[in-house]
């Protein structure tokens, strides 16, 4: 039942299961503005800088870049930047 005060459907997850939906959500568009290269650069110097045996580095670059496309889609992301844009302005200007 639907009434006048229905919910908005929140925006379905990408999924962000392997390196290659990370990289389709970059190239889309998700994420902050120059994560699509810096995600490159990270992952190609976790790579470089891990043993065999021990690829927690690429795992930690994998999840900060999963967290940052998470975070974009969230829906008062957008609004809670301006507000702490503004907040910056008026602390700096003294108000």
């Amino acid at each position: 039942m639907s009434g006048p005060y229905a919910r908005t459907p929140a925006p379905v997850p990408l999924p962000l299961l392997t390196i290659g939906d990370i990289r389709a959500a970059l190239r889309s568009g998700h994420g902050f503005a120059e994560d699509q290269a810096s995600f490159e650069a990270d992952l190609q110097r976790a790579l470089e800088a891990s043993s065999e045996t021990d690829l927690s580095a690429v795992a930690s670059v994998i999840v900060d870049y999963r967290g940052r496309i998470r975070l974009c889609q969230a829906p008062d992301f957008g609004a809670a930047v301006e507000e702490g844009i503004e907040l910056a302005g008026r602390l700096k200007r003294g108000d």
